[in-house]
């Protein structure tokens, strides 16, 4: 007897067939010479202090689960650090270490969300906080964001989407996959929108410490009157090339940390041991490999963005993270973003994605990642030339030819 197993699926479930980055990855996993520049994920290697903890601490036995919350020396390193980079003051019991930042965003749907409320996401804008919103049957509320404010949140902007039902407002800064920064004042502007309509912030600031020039970002728990109702996201994969180890990080009151620290013990008992310790050895060593990626990612910007001056592409000023947001219909071609990335990766061998992933309500959009060393950047740049040149030489043949 067959099943019919769609309809055995919950209704939750929005996405049946192979996600998008899902086949890109497949079709490259059958190409040669693949010069990748969609995930973000580092390609620059974990620090070896860090490394050297994680080895240490299986050695000593690191292999149980832990408190749910995180070990303790951890949650005092990761408070201590929030408030050297200008954060709020928090006690470490207002800290929740979780398996990755993405699981923190569903940790906090679940936590606070129930179905008929709001929830107000930049567009384009990480997709997993809609993903997580969903399966809470909560409304997304998508705020659209372009190249007039170089893809950055604007307090005005957020005001006519506020409802009576509108209760967690997402802000990333820096934004991914935009790469660029909320202005400070403009973060002071969207903290006090949030006062004014009693919303709950989720701050992401997983990129804030690989900004470049002469951008800043002003971590929104700080602001006077925020830090009671801001849930900052944040964790070491980006700043420390640990994507691998998964381990991110909540901080907020207690009186949130305590209930979405059982929602969490639920759904993984604790974040694994090995990691905990490996980040404790990030948040308290050395911060000059953060410093080092930094400038590696800021020589990596640059040659992205004289390849595309090259190709007359335009893009958003990218000014923090490792992403380079660029448009597609400014090249004249007559195709979508959708498509360009599908024909650069069958003929050019480039993988990058098209911003519509990350809810951009345009197809024009593409986000390359400044996850490959600048000299294959510089390669992949010149196969862009060339792909979008054949692209013209065909718009151009005629009809008949």
């Amino acid at each position: 007897m067959s099943i019919d197993y769609a309809a055995r699926l919950a209704d939750r479930v929005k996405l049946t067939e192979e996600h998008l980055i899902t086949r890109m990855l497949n079709i490259a996993d059958g190409l040669d010479d693949v010069i990748k520049m969609g995930r973000g994920d580092p390609d620059l290697d974990t620090p070896a202090h860090i490394i050297k903890a994680g080895q240490e601490a299986l050695a000593n036995g690191a292999t149980h689960y832990t408190h749910p919350q995180g070990i303790q020396p951890l949650r005092e390193a990761i408070a201590r650090n929030i408030r050297d980079y200008g954060g709020a003051a928090y006690d470490p019991d207002e800290i929740m270490v979780t398996p990755g930042g993405q699981h923190g965003m569903f940790v906090i749907a679940l936590a606070l969300l129930n179905p008929g409320d709001e929830i107000i996401v930049p567009c384009p804008g990480y997709n997993p906080y809609s993903q997580a919103a969903e399966m809470t049957d909560a409304g997304v509320v998508k705020v659209p964001m372009g190249m007039e404010t170089n893809f950055t949140l604007t307090a005005d902007m957020i005001r006519p989407h506020i409802t009576d039902r509108s209760k967690i407002l997402v802000l990333i800064n820096p934004n991914n996959p935009t790469g660029t920064v909320t202005p400070v004042e403009e973060v002071r502007k969207i903290a006090k929108l949030a006062q004014e309509h009693d919303l709950i912030v989720i701050s992401d600031e997983i990129y804030s410490r690989l900004t470049f020039g002469n951008h800043k970002v002003l971590p929104v728990a700080s602001i006077p009157g925020m830090r009671e109702r801001t849930i900052t996201l944040s964790g070491f994969s980006k700043a420390y090339a640990m994507t691998g180890w998964r381990i991110g990080y909540l901080a907020a009151p207690r009186e949130l940390i305590t209930p979405m620290s059982e929602i969490n013990h639920a759904f993984a008992i604790s974040t694994a041991a090995v990691s905990q310790h490996a980040a404790l050895a990030a948040a308290s060593g050395p911060q000059d490999c953060v410093e080092e990626m930094r400038r590696i990612y800021d020589e990596r910007r640059r040659a992205i963005c004289e390849g595309l001056d090259a190709v007359g592409m335009r893009y958003a000023e990218p000014q923090g993270g490792f992403y380079v947001y660029a448009d597609v219909a400014s090249l004249g071609l007559g195709i979508t973003a959708g498509i360009f990335c599908e024909r650069l990766l069958a003929d050019g061998k480039v993988m990058m994605y098209p911003g519509t992933i990350y809810g951009d309500h345009t197809d024009d959009f593409v986000r390359m990642s400044m996850t490959q060393p600048a000299d294959r950047i510089r390669v992949a740049m010149t196969r862009i030339g060339e792909v979008v040149a054949a692209i013209r030489a065909e718009r151009a043949a005629p009809a008949d030819a």
